[in-house]
């Protein structure tokens, strides 16, 4: 992704270095193996044990502050294409889109949907409409979970404003109805929707991203693929438990996240994602 020298948000809240209780929170992030661990098993202890060794983190070494100080950049340049591309969209639509603030933060923090931290993952939050990211979760995503390269990474940014833009068209508050007055086999199935979703807008955003600003190299969409199958329930449950276990599934498998996000690249239209009426979901 060309990146280098371009607009950088400045919806950024910086608490890099700061300290903050620790709790579980939801989006991209939380397939990370803790919190599908927990989905299957229902045991927390596992993950307590994981989130209290957070605060015990040693400090980063020159080389790796130089290395979060680039990624801090590249998710700023990340986040101004959102908005830039967001805004157009909304514009068509004769709407006006109200941008999200991405926090960045190192080891824990705290959101008014709670506690954050880096074995929860990036989500968002919309109660203070907030995106949350430890960017040491770009590590995790190319070394656990094998999805290397820029436009893995902006997939995952892309997403959770994707989440952003739900909650501005009042998508994720009825789903939050729908979800609190079914089974929790139910619950899960709204939530793959509302994930999905979410990657279709990822998909519209970089389809918007390249016709605006023509920012892809050759292999940015294979990566944000690769980023999309990589963190896909199926692979995740087989991975860590051995098996596949469907009712358990809140994000969708490999195959359909890498569907949506390739279908709301190809065609741009933010008319096609609608998850909720797909039959096959």
């Amino acid at each position: 992704m060309k990146w280098i020298g371009r607009r950088e948000s400045g919806n950024i809240e910086d608490r890099r270095g700061g300290g903050g209780r620790v709790a579980v929170g939801g989006g991209i992030g939380t397939v990370i193996v803790l919190i599908v661990y927990y989905l299957i098993s229902g045991d927390s202890s596992q993950i307590q044990q994981q989130l209290n060794q957070v605060g015990n983190q040693a400090p980063m070494t020159e080389e790796q502050m130089q290395a979060q100080d680039s990624l801090s950049m590249f998710s700023r340049v990340v986040l101004a294409d959102c908005e830039d591309v967001w805004t157009q969209i909304f514009k068509e639509q004769g709407m006006t889109y109200q941008p999200p603030v991405m926090v960045l933060f190192s080891g824990a923090t705290q959101s008014e949907c709670g506690g954050a931290s880096s074995a929860t993952g990036p989500f968002y939050c919309p109660t203070d409409n907030k995106v949350y990211l430890d960017l040491s979760f770009f590590d995790e995503l190319k070394n656990r979970f094998g999805a290397p390269g820029d436009f893995a990474m902006a997939y995952v940014i892309a997403h959770e404003v994707g989440h952003h833009v739900q909650f501005l068209l009042g998508t994720s508050d009825k789903v939050q109805q729908m979800m609190q007055q079914g089974s929790k086999s139910e619950a899960n199935r709204l939530s793959v929707k509302l994930e999905l979703q979410a990657d279709f807008y990822a998909g519209v955003w970089a389809h918007y991203d390249q016709k605006m600003k023509n920012v892809l190299d050759p292999g940015d969409i294979d990566e944000a693929l690769g980023a999309a199958s990589a963190v896909g329930d199926d692979r995740l449950q087989k991975e860590t438990q051995g098996r596949v276990i469907p009712d358990a599934f809140t994000h969708g498998t490999s195959e359909q996240r890498m569907y949506w996000f390739k279908k709301g690249y190809q065609s741009g239209d933010i008319s096609q994602g609608n998850t909720f009426n797909d039959p096959n979901l």
